[in-house]
C-alpha cells in the first residue's frame, strides 16, 4: 500500500467513523422518545395522584394468574400507597421516579431497573417531579387476590423521597 491509498484510507475512516457515532446518538435519543407500548387510557381513580395512563398488556386468567399493564405517569405522579397479597415486579422501561417501601427512604428509579415487590409489602411508585416515568406493572399469584389501594401518598411524603 502506498502512502497516498494510506492517506485516502484514513480519510475515509475519518468520516465515516463520526458519521457512526451520529448514527448511534440518534437511535440512543429515539428509544427515549419512542414508548414500547401504547400510551393506553388515562386513568380516572382516586388511587392515584397526578396523570396516569395505563395500557393492558396480559389480562388475570385461571392458567397463569397475574396481570401485566404498562404504567405512564407524568411528572409528579404517582399511586397511592398500597400492597399485592401475590407481589409485584416493576420493569421500568423509561424515564426517572421513585419506589418507596412502608418505613423505608424511598429509592430512586429509572430506565432498566427492575424492582421486586414481595407479598403484601406497603409502597407507592411514581414520577420524579420533572420527569416522565413509564413501567410494566407485574402483579404475580393473583390466585392470593388483587392490589389493596391504601391512603395517598401526601405531599410531604413525596417531597421527601427527592
Amino acid at each position: 500500500m502506498t502512502k497516498p491509498d494510506l492517506k485516502y484510507i484514513l480519510l475515509f475512516l475519518a468520516i465515516l467513523i463520526p458519521g457512526c457515532n451520529f448514527e448511534k446518538k440518534t437511535a440512543e435519543k429515539m428509544s427515549q422518545t419512542v414508548p414500547i407500548f401504547p400510551l393506553g387510557e388515562k386513568i380516572i381513580s382516586n388511587n392515584f395522584t397526578g396523570t396516569v395512563w395505563l395500557e393492558m398488556l396480559v389480562d388475570n386468567d385461571t392458567l397463569y394468574h397475574t396481570s401485566i399493564g404498562n404504567v405512564t405517569f407524568e411528572p409528579g405522579a404517582r399511586t397511592n400507597w398500597h400492597k399485592h397479597p401475590g407481589g409485584q415486579v416493576l420493569l421500568v422501561t423509561d424515564g426517572k421516579g421513585f419506589y418507596q417501601e412502608k418505613g423505608k427512604p424511598a429509592q430512586i428509579i429509572k430506565k432498566g431497573d427492575v424492582v421486586k415487590i414481595p407479598p403484601f409489602v406497603e409502597h407507592w411508585h411514581g414520577a420524579a417531579p420533572d420527569n416522565r416515568l413509564t413501567h410494566v406493572a407485574i402483579s404475580l399469584n393473583l390466585e392470593n387476590g388483587g392490589v389493596e389501594w391504601l391512603l395517598p401518598v401526601t405531599d410531604e411524603e413525596y417531597k421527601s423521597a427527592w
